[in-house]
Protein backbone atom coordinates (compact mmCIF):
# COMPACT_ATOMS: atom_id res chain seq x y z
CA UNK A 1 0.00 0.00 0.00
CA UNK A 2 2.83 2.36 0.85
CA UNK A 3 4.43 1.62 -2.51
CA UNK A 4 1.15 2.36 -4.33
CA UNK A 5 0.72 5.56 -2.36
CA UNK A 6 4.25 6.70 -3.27
CA UNK A 7 3.70 5.97 -6.96
CA UNK A 8 0.43 7.88 -6.87
CA UNK A 9 2.15 10.91 -5.30
CA UNK A 10 4.93 10.84 -7.90
CA UNK A 11 2.44 10.64 -10.77
CA UNK A 12 0.46 13.54 -9.33
CA UNK A 13 3.60 15.66 -9.05
CA UNK A 14 4.61 14.86 -12.63
CA UNK A 15 1.18 15.82 -13.94
CA UNK A 16 1.32 19.13 -12.05
CA UNK A 17 4.81 19.85 -13.33
CA UNK A 18 3.76 19.06 -16.89
CA UNK A 19 0.82 21.43 -16.59
CA UNK A 20 3.08 24.18 -15.24
CA UNK A 21 5.57 23.72 -18.07
CA UNK A 22 2.75 23.80 -20.61
CA UNK A 23 1.37 27.00 -19.08
CA UNK A 24 4.81 28.59 -19.10
CA UNK A 25 5.38 27.66 -22.72
CA UNK A 26 1.99 29.06 -23.63
CA UNK A 27 2.75 32.33 -21.83
CA UNK A 28 6.10 32.63 -23.58
CA UNK A 29 4.51 31.93 -26.93
CA UNK A 30 1.97 34.62 -26.26
CA UNK A 31 4.69 37.13 -25.36
CA UNK A 32 6.55 36.23 -28.54
CA UNK A 33 3.63 37.51 -30.61
CA UNK A 34 4.93 40.44 -32.58
CA UNK A 35 3.00 43.71 -32.79
CA UNK A 36 0.91 44.46 -35.84
CA UNK A 37 -0.52 47.93 -36.42
CA UNK A 38 -4.29 47.64 -36.45
CA UNK A 39 -6.05 47.88 -39.80
CA UNK A 40 -7.47 51.22 -40.80
CA UNK A 41 -11.22 51.73 -40.83
CA UNK A 42 -11.08 52.48 -44.55
CA UNK A 43 -11.59 49.69 -47.07
CA UNK A 44 -8.27 50.33 -48.81
CA UNK A 45 -6.14 50.15 -45.68
CA UNK A 46 -3.02 48.02 -45.59
CA UNK A 47 -2.18 46.37 -42.30
CA UNK A 48 1.43 46.40 -41.14
CA UNK A 49 3.14 43.08 -40.58
CA UNK A 50 6.10 42.86 -38.23
CA UNK A 51 8.42 39.90 -37.87
CA UNK A 52 9.98 38.64 -34.68
CA UNK A 53 13.53 39.99 -34.26
CA UNK A 54 16.24 37.40 -34.35
CA UNK A 55 18.25 36.81 -31.20
CA UNK A 56 21.34 37.29 -33.34
CA UNK A 57 20.37 40.52 -35.04
CA UNK A 58 22.44 41.51 -38.03
CA UNK A 59 24.22 44.85 -37.63
CA UNK A 60 22.85 47.21 -40.24
CA UNK A 61 25.48 49.88 -39.74
CA UNK A 62 29.09 50.19 -38.76
CA UNK A 63 28.04 52.67 -36.07
CA UNK A 64 28.45 51.27 -32.57
CA UNK A 65 26.98 52.42 -29.29
CA UNK A 66 29.75 53.48 -26.94
CA UNK A 67 28.70 54.85 -23.53
CA UNK A 68 30.21 58.21 -22.67
CA UNK A 69 33.38 57.32 -20.80
CA UNK A 70 33.41 60.70 -19.04
CA UNK A 71 29.89 60.33 -17.69
CA UNK A 72 29.39 58.81 -14.25
CA UNK A 73 26.01 57.44 -13.24
CA UNK A 74 24.14 59.59 -10.76
CA UNK A 75 22.98 58.18 -7.44
CA UNK A 76 20.41 59.20 -4.84
CA UNK A 77 22.98 61.58 -3.34
CA UNK A 78 22.97 63.58 -6.56
CA UNK A 79 19.23 64.24 -6.37
CA UNK A 80 17.65 67.32 -4.79
CA UNK A 81 14.36 66.79 -3.00
CA UNK A 82 11.50 69.03 -4.07
CA UNK A 83 8.62 68.37 -1.70
CA UNK A 84 5.29 69.55 -2.97
CA UNK A 85 2.08 69.27 -1.01
CA UNK A 86 0.96 66.11 -2.82
CA UNK A 87 0.31 62.88 -0.95
CA UNK A 88 0.60 60.27 -3.73
CA UNK A 89 1.88 61.81 -6.98
CA UNK A 90 1.37 59.73 -10.10
CA UNK A 91 2.71 60.88 -13.41
CA UNK A 92 4.44 64.21 -13.88
CA UNK A 93 4.65 66.82 -16.65
CA UNK A 94 6.64 70.07 -16.87
CA UNK A 95 5.32 73.22 -18.51
CA UNK A 96 6.50 76.84 -18.23
CA UNK A 97 8.22 76.50 -14.87
CA UNK A 98 5.50 74.36 -13.32
CA UNK A 99 5.14 70.65 -12.63
CA UNK A 100 1.74 69.03 -12.99
CA UNK A 101 0.90 65.78 -11.25
CA UNK A 102 -2.18 63.81 -10.26
CA UNK A 103 -2.62 62.48 -6.73
CA UNK A 104 -4.19 59.05 -6.33
CA UNK A 105 -4.80 59.75 -2.66
CA UNK A 106 -7.38 62.48 -3.16
CA UNK A 107 -8.19 62.42 -6.90
CA UNK A 108 -6.76 65.89 -7.45
CA UNK A 109 -4.43 67.42 -10.05
CA UNK A 110 -1.83 69.81 -8.60
CA UNK A 111 0.41 72.53 -9.99
CA UNK A 112 3.86 72.72 -8.35
CA UNK A 113 6.53 75.39 -8.75
CA UNK A 114 9.53 73.56 -10.19
CA UNK A 115 11.97 75.47 -7.94
CA UNK A 116 10.25 76.26 -4.66
CA UNK A 117 7.79 73.36 -4.47
CA UNK A 118 4.93 75.78 -3.82
CA UNK A 119 1.76 73.82 -4.57
CA UNK A 120 -1.73 74.80 -5.57
CA UNK A 121 -4.80 72.74 -6.37
CA UNK A 122 -5.74 72.80 -10.03
CA UNK A 123 -8.84 70.60 -10.17
CA UNK A 124 -10.52 67.68 -8.43
CA UNK A 125 -11.95 64.68 -10.28
CA UNK A 126 -9.10 62.56 -11.67
CA UNK A 127 -8.89 59.09 -10.16
CA UNK A 128 -5.52 57.81 -11.37
CA UNK A 129 -3.46 59.61 -14.02
CA UNK A 130 -0.04 58.21 -14.88
CA UNK A 131 0.74 60.82 -17.53
CA UNK A 132 -0.42 64.28 -18.55
CA UNK A 133 -0.06 66.61 -21.51
CA UNK A 134 -0.11 70.35 -20.72
CA UNK A 135 -0.74 73.30 -23.02
CA UNK A 136 -1.84 76.93 -22.72
CA UNK A 137 -3.78 79.38 -24.88
CA UNK A 138 -2.80 82.94 -25.75
CA UNK A 139 -4.12 84.12 -22.38
CA UNK A 140 -1.97 81.58 -20.48
CA UNK A 141 -5.02 79.53 -19.52
CA UNK A 142 -3.74 76.02 -18.91
CA UNK A 143 -5.43 72.92 -20.34
CA UNK A 144 -4.45 69.36 -19.47
CA UNK A 145 -5.19 66.24 -21.50
CA UNK A 146 -5.18 63.23 -19.21
CA UNK A 147 -5.65 59.47 -19.63
CA UNK A 148 -7.39 58.35 -16.42
CA UNK A 149 -6.22 54.80 -15.76
CA UNK A 150 -8.88 54.03 -13.14
CA UNK A 151 -11.85 55.72 -14.80
CA UNK A 152 -10.97 54.37 -18.28
CA UNK A 153 -11.48 57.77 -19.87
CA UNK A 154 -9.47 60.34 -21.78
CA UNK A 155 -10.26 63.71 -20.22
CA UNK A 156 -9.82 67.41 -20.92
CA UNK A 157 -9.06 69.40 -17.77
CA UNK A 158 -9.44 73.13 -17.32
CA UNK A 159 -10.15 75.34 -14.32
CA UNK A 160 -13.82 74.84 -15.19
CA UNK A 161 -13.70 71.10 -14.53
CA UNK A 162 -12.96 67.63 -15.88
CA UNK A 163 -14.57 66.81 -19.21
CA UNK A 164 -14.45 63.16 -20.37
CA UNK A 165 -13.68 63.19 -24.10
CA UNK A 166 -13.33 59.46 -24.81
CA UNK A 167 -14.94 56.85 -22.56
CA UNK A 168 -14.68 53.07 -22.24
CA UNK A 169 -10.95 52.87 -22.81
CA UNK A 170 -9.09 49.94 -21.30
CA UNK A 171 -6.68 51.28 -18.66
CA UNK A 172 -5.17 54.20 -20.62
CA UNK A 173 -1.69 55.18 -19.42
CA UNK A 174 0.79 57.08 -21.63
CA UNK A 175 0.07 60.05 -23.86
CA UNK A 176 1.93 61.71 -26.74
CA UNK A 177 0.81 64.85 -28.53
CA UNK A 178 0.51 64.34 -32.29
CA UNK A 179 -0.96 67.58 -33.64
CA UNK A 180 -3.62 70.17 -32.84
CA UNK A 181 -6.30 67.52 -33.21
CA UNK A 182 -4.90 64.17 -32.04
CA UNK A 183 -2.99 62.26 -29.36
CA UNK A 184 -1.52 58.78 -29.11
CA UNK A 185 -2.55 57.00 -25.89
CA UNK A 186 -1.39 53.59 -24.68
CA UNK A 187 -3.71 50.96 -23.20
CA UNK A 188 -1.95 48.80 -20.60
CA UNK A 189 -4.38 45.90 -20.32
CA UNK A 190 -5.58 46.33 -23.90
CA UNK A 191 -1.98 45.92 -25.14
CA UNK A 192 -2.67 48.61 -27.73
CA UNK A 193 -2.13 52.20 -28.81
CA UNK A 194 -5.12 54.42 -29.57
CA UNK A 195 -5.27 57.51 -31.77
CA UNK A 196 -7.67 59.86 -29.98
CA UNK A 197 -8.99 63.19 -31.16
CA UNK A 198 -10.05 66.21 -29.15
CA UNK A 199 -13.58 65.68 -30.46
CA UNK A 200 -13.82 62.12 -29.12
CA UNK A 201 -12.79 59.96 -32.08
CA UNK A 202 -11.07 56.72 -31.11
CA UNK A 203 -9.06 54.46 -33.42
CA UNK A 204 -6.79 51.56 -32.41
CA UNK A 205 -3.61 51.91 -34.48
CA UNK A 206 -1.31 49.36 -32.84
CA UNK A 207 -2.06 46.04 -31.15
CA UNK A 208 -0.38 42.94 -29.68
CA UNK A 209 1.91 44.90 -27.37
CA UNK A 210 2.82 43.79 -23.84
CA UNK A 211 1.46 46.23 -21.24
CA UNK A 212 2.55 49.44 -23.04
CA UNK A 213 3.05 52.42 -20.76
CA UNK A 214 5.16 55.45 -21.70
CA UNK A 215 5.09 56.81 -25.25
CA UNK A 216 6.91 59.68 -26.99
CA UNK A 217 7.90 60.68 -30.54
CA UNK A 218 10.33 62.96 -32.38
CA UNK A 219 7.95 63.92 -35.24
CA UNK A 220 9.07 60.89 -37.25
CA UNK A 221 9.46 57.95 -34.90
CA UNK A 222 7.31 56.78 -31.99
CA UNK A 223 9.01 55.13 -29.01
CA UNK A 224 7.00 53.17 -26.47
CA UNK A 225 7.79 51.19 -23.34
CA UNK A 226 6.49 47.63 -22.89
CA UNK A 227 6.26 47.15 -19.14
CA UNK A 228 5.39 43.47 -19.53
CA UNK A 229 8.30 42.32 -21.70
CA UNK A 230 12.07 42.33 -21.30
CA UNK A 231 12.56 41.13 -24.86
CA UNK A 232 10.54 44.07 -26.19
CA UNK A 233 11.39 46.62 -23.49
CA UNK A 234 11.28 49.62 -25.83
CA UNK A 235 9.99 49.55 -29.40
CA UNK A 236 9.83 52.06 -32.23
CA UNK A 237 7.29 52.67 -35.00
CA UNK A 238 6.78 55.15 -37.79
CA UNK A 239 4.62 58.06 -36.64
CA UNK A 240 3.29 58.57 -40.15
CA UNK A 241 2.26 54.91 -40.39
CA UNK A 242 0.40 54.98 -37.08
CA UNK A 243 -1.37 58.26 -37.73
CA UNK A 244 -2.07 58.09 -41.46
CA UNK A 245 -1.82 54.39 -42.24
CA UNK A 246 0.57 52.93 -44.75
CA UNK A 247 2.77 49.94 -45.23
CA UNK A 248 5.80 48.44 -43.55
CA UNK A 249 8.10 45.57 -44.44
CA UNK A 250 7.83 42.11 -42.94
CA UNK A 251 11.53 42.16 -42.06
CA UNK A 252 11.37 45.29 -39.94
CA UNK A 253 12.74 44.83 -36.42
CA UNK A 254 10.82 47.15 -34.10
CA UNK A 255 12.75 46.36 -30.91
CA UNK A 256 14.84 49.38 -29.93
CA UNK A 257 16.09 48.19 -26.50
CA UNK A 258 15.82 44.71 -24.98
CA UNK A 259 16.71 43.28 -21.59
CA UNK A 260 15.15 45.96 -19.36
CA UNK A 261 12.87 45.11 -16.44
CA UNK A 262 9.53 46.90 -16.04
CA UNK A 263 10.11 49.87 -18.34
CA UNK A 264 7.64 52.67 -17.61
CA UNK A 265 8.18 56.26 -18.78
CA UNK A 266 10.09 57.37 -21.89
CA UNK A 267 11.28 60.90 -22.64
CA UNK A 268 13.34 62.53 -25.39
CA UNK A 269 15.98 64.96 -24.17
CA UNK A 270 17.10 68.07 -26.00
CA UNK A 271 20.43 66.25 -26.39
CA UNK A 272 18.77 63.79 -28.79
CA UNK A 273 18.98 60.90 -26.34
CA UNK A 274 16.05 58.70 -25.32
CA UNK A 275 15.62 58.50 -21.55
CA UNK A 276 13.54 55.85 -19.81
CA UNK A 277 12.64 54.63 -16.33
CA UNK A 278 13.00 50.95 -15.49
CA UNK A 279 13.78 48.62 -12.58
CA UNK A 280 16.74 46.69 -11.31
CA UNK A 281 15.31 44.42 -8.66
CA UNK A 282 13.26 46.76 -6.47
CA UNK A 283 15.22 49.89 -7.35
CA UNK A 284 14.18 52.53 -9.84
CA UNK A 285 16.68 53.44 -12.54
CA UNK A 286 16.83 55.89 -15.41
CA UNK A 287 18.82 54.93 -18.49
CA UNK A 288 19.43 56.39 -21.92
CA UNK A 289 20.45 55.39 -25.44
CA UNK A 290 20.95 57.13 -28.74
CA UNK A 291 17.78 55.96 -30.53
CA UNK A 292 19.25 56.53 -34.00
CA UNK A 293 22.24 54.31 -33.26
CA UNK A 294 20.06 51.58 -31.76
CA UNK A 295 17.81 51.58 -34.82
CA UNK A 296 20.74 51.46 -37.23
CA UNK A 297 22.24 48.53 -35.34
CA UNK A 298 19.01 46.54 -35.27
CA UNK A 299 18.41 47.22 -31.58
CA UNK A 300 20.41 47.71 -28.38
CA UNK A 301 20.70 45.39 -25.38
CA UNK A 302 20.58 46.34 -21.72
CA UNK A 303 24.38 46.11 -21.66
CA UNK A 304 24.54 49.02 -24.10
CA UNK A 305 22.27 51.23 -21.99
CA UNK A 306 23.99 54.10 -20.23
CA UNK A 307 22.68 54.27 -16.65
CA UNK A 308 21.88 57.90 -15.90
CA UNK A 309 20.44 57.43 -12.43
CA UNK A 310 20.77 54.55 -9.99
CA UNK A 311 18.36 55.65 -7.25
CA UNK A 312 17.32 54.32 -3.87
CA UNK A 313 13.68 54.88 -4.84
CA UNK A 314 11.42 51.86 -5.07
CA UNK A 315 10.34 50.92 -8.57
CA UNK A 316 8.35 51.76 -10.49
CA UNK A 317 9.41 55.36 -11.06
CA UNK A 318 5.93 56.60 -11.89
CA UNK A 319 7.12 60.07 -12.80
CA UNK A 320 9.84 61.03 -15.29
CA UNK A 321 10.10 64.31 -17.15
CA UNK A 322 13.00 66.24 -18.67
CA UNK A 323 12.91 69.98 -19.25
CA UNK A 324 14.35 71.70 -22.35
CA UNK A 325 17.37 72.83 -20.29
CA UNK A 326 17.98 69.18 -19.24
CA UNK A 327 16.64 69.16 -15.70
CA UNK A 328 15.34 65.69 -14.89
CA UNK A 329 12.47 65.23 -12.42
CA UNK A 330 11.54 61.81 -11.02
CA UNK A 331 9.37 60.33 -8.31
CA UNK A 332 8.27 56.92 -7.17
CA UNK A 333 4.68 55.77 -6.83
CA UNK A 334 4.90 55.33 -3.07
CA UNK A 335 6.13 58.60 -1.49
CA UNK A 336 5.20 62.29 -1.79
CA UNK A 337 8.72 63.46 -2.55
CA UNK A 338 9.75 64.74 -5.97
CA UNK A 339 13.44 64.75 -6.94
CA UNK A 340 15.41 66.55 -9.59
CA UNK A 341 18.91 66.92 -10.96
CA UNK A 342 20.59 68.82 -13.77
CA UNK A 343 21.92 66.68 -16.60
CA UNK A 344 24.80 67.71 -18.80
CA UNK A 345 23.61 68.72 -22.26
Amino acid sequence: KNMNKTITMICTALIAASAAISATASARAQEATTPTPAPSKTATAVSVAVSTPSATAVTLSSVTLEPNASFQSLTQADLTRLTGNVQRPNGIAWFNGKLYTACTGDGTVYEIDDTTGETRTLIYGVQNAQSLYVEADDNDNVTLWVPDYAANVFAKITRAGVEPVVRDLQTPWGIAYVDEDQFLVTSVLGNAVHLLSREGDDQVVLENLTAPMGIVHDDETVYLANYGSTRRSIEWYSLDTLVHGGSDTETTNHVLVSGLQNTTGVQLGSDGMLYFAYALGNRGLVGRVDPQVCRQNGGCTNEEVEIVLYSDLSSPLAGLTITPDMRMYVHTMFTPDLYWTKLEN
